[in-house]
């Protein structure tokens, strides 16, 4: 017979060589790379590794990505259950095979394969062909190739990862998470003896069948493993005790926006490399964040509004700790699955602290600075301030304090619009992607559109510019203005060339200053009356509304965080009562009560100077101004010097302002005063009481007085379109024409088109019902001076 087989293998030398090398050949390259392709679920997790959130996979089973690591009791249990030689065994296991067949053939049918860990992997990469002889041999060979090309840690971590675990729950991660709710490496004894027999027999978990089948064969494994000396007796008894999972368990579903989000950019999820994130999330935070969003939605939606969002940063690292995009529970007819976060919005009044900031670090103001606030026209705009009140003039701080809408036009006009919007963008408001001239001066009440994300990340970008420059002693970083970062970022240090003198944008000083002013703001009561609010602990903050009422705003910085709050409808509806001071800024101080206080930003003194300032007009002192001192931002030495303290010429008894054709010179006394224009002093003299109108010029002086001017229009302004509505009942209504004079207690006399219309005394009004086309309105007061204003009224139309 020998001699046969060697001439056999003489005649078919080459052939078998062929063959051989044929063989040889697959079976180095019998298996696939990767060895499965298996599309996965995407799963978010939190900072620490703890489940946010997945998203099933596109064959509807739960398989997640595969696991990090096999938890050693899930380890202990299968080995000790599947295969106890498989540290031993190249891949095959002979004696397990041997007592296999004579079980088969005892039984006259297949009762146990023999199969090892490693057969297994093959037989789920290979999809569970038909339980042939065939089969097995191809699973044999390729079971000692796989042991050759990967670790037994990798091959452990392969079954764990790919073993189906009933219904459509497919890896121990999934199974984990699916029947108990926790984490695989949480997994107590019983937990893990339960998993490792559930592959063997999947059908076992389903609920409310087999349970006593399930339990015994759970228990046989805890008893070897104890009788194994993996446990001792008191955790034997424990896991004994310890019930089957009764039913699925939900996946937790935190941060669902964020998850749409993240899974929108992955490409490729058939490689568990790119279906896990890591996200920048605190999973506790994350929670209580929700658990806020939705208690205030349940007294919110009783006034039609059912949306808000939430976004917490970590100051320093730029890091999200919390993303609540919308409220769940709010439902599909409301919008609940879109991620407000990202989405443009009306920005309302909460760009305002970025210009007062601009404007200090340029030193066009300081910070109490008095600023118009006036009835304004401007190019046709007419901006109007929440409570149609004026104050005359307001200092710049307490403008932003009570965000007035008036003085903040008069800012960014004198600040200039094209550059305001060039910073807006430079700063991170890459939604403000319109030429300046489509905003126009609305671009600072809510005429443009930015994101919540852009919103907070920007004021995290000054808390971060304040907290560089105290940790490097009066220098900035380069990229304190940064994006934010949703994936868990290492921190990097700084290089020497990172840090710089000069601040990319915006100063140290003028952001403290803005802060300071942000700490204490005012909003007006429905009684009218200014009430202050606060925060359990020190926060700058801003809120915003939008017009029509639709966009309610609330940010806030501290050292450590900044927090940015949105509240209203996805649809774009407005409500009444959709303020931001009342619906978002209750969200934004209760966040605030959930992340750890720090003590306050220093104060920038190295960026600052102490100097002398004007105590009533806020400007720098002029030589006829009181003085007063205080810390300006160094760029604040070039702001104006204060132009309303004038020297007056007083007589002896400081009665009337004299001059020398009318007293001996000598006699004269001069005073500094503080002189308003009419119209601002019309209104400012009634907010501060201590305003002193110019006294009178004696009697006999005036030949000699140079020209000023004591009388203003206030309304209609010259040139302007008036428009009168008709009322419901099909009337005209009138319009009501305004003036001003230094000297309230002055007769105004009133002309229109060279008809005399009366006069006015203390409060210079008249109504009127003027035709459709251009007038000529006269107005000339006591002393003759005369103001003359032409206006047009549009032609009438029906009031809505």
């Amino acid at each position: 017979m020998w001699k046969r087989v060697k001439k056999f293998i003489q005649t078919y030398k080459r052939s078998l060589g062929i063959l051989f090398l044929v063989a040889l050949l697959w079976y180095i390259f019998c298996l696939p790379r990767p060895l499965f392709r298996d599309p996965v679920a995407v799963v978010l997790e939190d900072r620490n590794d703890h489940l946010l959130g997945a998203r099933i996979a596109n064959d509807g089973q739960w398989r997640f990505p595969e696991i990090d690591s096999v938890p050693l009791k899930f380890s202990q249990a299968l080995l000790r259950f599947e295969d106890k030689r498989f540290y031993k065994h190249p891949g095959v296991d002979i004696i397990s095979l041997g007592r296999a067949l004579w079980q088969n053939i005892k039984s006259g049918s297949i009762q146990s394969g023999g199969s090892t860990i490693s057969m297994q992997v093959i037989r789920l990469m290979r999809k569970k062909k038909k339980r042939t002889l065939l089969n097995k041999i191809i699973e044999i060979i390729m079971a000692t190739r796989l042991e050759l090309g990967y670790s037994k840690e990798r091959i452990l971590k392969l079954y764990s990862s790919h073993a189906p675990f009933g219904g459509n729950v497919v890896g121990l991660e999934s199974a984990s998470w699916r029947y108990f709710g926790k984490a695989p490496y949480t997994l107590s004894w019983a937990e893990s003896a339960m998993l490792a027999v559930l592959p063997n027999a999947p059908s076992l978990i389903h609920p409310g069948r087999n349970r006593d089948a399930l339990r015994n064969k759970r228990n046989r494994l805890l008893q070897r493993l104890f009788e194994h000396g993996n446990m001792d007796e008191i955790e034997l008894e424990l896991a004994l005790e310890e019930p089957l999972p009764l039913a699925p368990a939900p996946l937790p579903q935190l941060a669902p926006h964020l998850l749409d989000r993240i899974q929108g950019r992955i490409k490729n999820t058939k490689n568990g490399g790119h279906a896990k994130i890591q996200s920048s999330l605190d999973f506790h935070l994350q929670e209580l964040s929700e658990q806020i969003l939705k208690r205030h939605h349940q007294v919110l939606k009783h006034n039609g509004i059912h949306n808000a969002a939430a976004l917490i940063l970590d100051v320093q690292t730029g890091e999200a700790l919390a993303y609540v995009g919308n409220i769940r529970e709010s439902g599909s007819d409301h919008g609940a699955a879109v991620d407000i976060i990202p989405a443009r919005r009306s920005t309302g009044s909460i760009l305002k602290p970025i210009l007062y900031s601009l404007m200090l670090n340029e030193g066009q103001i300081l910070p109490k600075t008095l600023v118009k606030d006036i009835p304004t026209l401007i190019n046709g705009y007419q901006p109007e301030n929440f409570y149609e009140e004026y104050d005359g003039m307001v200092p710049a701080n307490r403008a932003l304090i009570r965000s007035l809408n008036i003085p903040f036009v008069h800012l960014l006009q004198s600040y200039g619009l094209e550059k305001f919007h060039f910073e807006l963008q430079k700063l991170g408001f890459h939604s403000i992607d319109q030429p300046a001239d489509h905003y126009g001066l609305t671009l600072i009440l809510g005429g443009a559109e930015a994101s919540l994300e852009e919103i907070t990340n920007v004021y995290a970008g000054m808390a971060r510019v304040l907290n560089h420059y105290q940790e490097s002693d009066g220098e900035y970083l380069s990229n304190d203005f940064r994006k934010i970062y949703l994936d868990k970022t290492p921190l990097s240090t700084p290089n020497k060339k990172d840090w710089q003198n000069t601040p990319s944008r915006i100063g140290a000083a003028a952001i403290w200053q803005a802060f300071q002013a942000m700490q204490n703001l005012e909003r007006p009561t429905q009684e009218g009356r200014w009430e202050q609010f606060s925060s359990s602990q020190k926060i700058a903050w801003k809120t915003g509304t939008s017009f029509g009422f639709r966009d309610a705003w609330a940010v806030g910085v501290s050292p450590k965080y900044a927090i940015g709050v949105w509240v209203g409808n996805a649809d774009g509806e407005g409500r009444p009562g959709l303020v931001g001071v009342r619906t978002a800024a209750p969200i934004l101080f209760e966040l605030f009560d959930q992340v750890p206080s720090s003590p306050w930003f220093g104060e920038p003194l190295d960026d600052m100077e102490w100097n002398a300032v004007c105590p009533k007009s806020g400007y720098l002192a002029s030589p006829n101004c009181p003085r007063d001192s205080m810390w300006i931002a160094r760029s604040g030495l070039k702001s104006a010097s204060c132009p309303f303290h004038e020297s007056i010429h007083l007589n002896q008894s400081r009665q009337f302002r004299v001059n020398s054709s009318c007293v001996h010179p000598t006699t004269i006394i001069h005073q500094p005063w503080f002189i308003l224009p009419p119209i601002e002093a019309s209104y400012y003299q009634f907010k501060d009481p201590d305003y002193k109108p110019l006294p009178p010029w004696m009697e006999g002086c005036e030949v000699a007085v140079r020209e000023e001017k004591n009388l203003q229009l206030i309304y209609p302004k010259p040139g302007s379109k008036v428009y009168v509505p008709v009322d419901l009942n099909g009337k005209a209504s009138r319009v009501v024409l305004k003036a001003a004079h230094r000297n309230q207690a002055s007769l105004i006399y009133w002309h229109l088109d060279d008809q005399y219309i009366g006069s006015s005394q203390h409060f210079h009004e008249k109504e009127l019902n003027p035709s459709p086309g251009i007038h000529r309105l006269t107005l000339v007061d006591e002393k003759g001076e005369r103001i003359v204003c032409h206006f047009e009224v549009a032609k009438r139309q029906k009031s809505n």
